[in-house]
C-alpha cells in the first residue's frame, strides 16, 4: 500500500495519505475532517476573502448525506428521467 497525493484548499496545498480510497473521500474522510476541526478547535481563520475571521470551533459540522430514495434521476442526455433507488447512502 502506497502513499498519494491529494490536493487541499481550492487546490493550493497537498497532503499525503494512504492510497486507500477510504482515507481521502467520502464518510470515513468526514471523520478525519471532524477529528481535525475539534482538534483545532482554538484556531482562528480567515473568512469572507481575508476579510473576517472566526474559531474553528465555531464552523458548523458538516452534515450528513441526505437520501436520495424517490428523487427523479435524470438519464440519457436529459432525455430521459426515472425514480432513484436507495442502495445505502446516494
Amino acid at each position: 500500500m502506497g502513499k498519494i497525493k491529494i490536493r487541499t484548499g481550492r487546490g493550493t496545498g497537498t497532503i499525503e495519505v494512504d492510497d486507500d480510497p477510504s482515507k481521502w473521500s467520502g464518510d470515513e474522510y468526514r471523520k478525519i475532517q471532524e477529528a481535525r476541526k475539534k482538534a483545532a478547535a482554538n484556531r482562528t481563520v480567515q473568512t469572507g476573502r481575508g476579510t473576517g475571521s472566526r474559531k474553528l470551533g465555531d464552523t458548523p459540522d458538516p452534515k450528513d448525506r441526505p437520501s436520495t430514495e424517490g428523487m427523479t434521476r435524470v438519464t440519457g442526455r436529459g432525455t430521459g428521467s426515472r425514480k432513484s433507488r436507495n442502495k445505502g447512502s446516494g
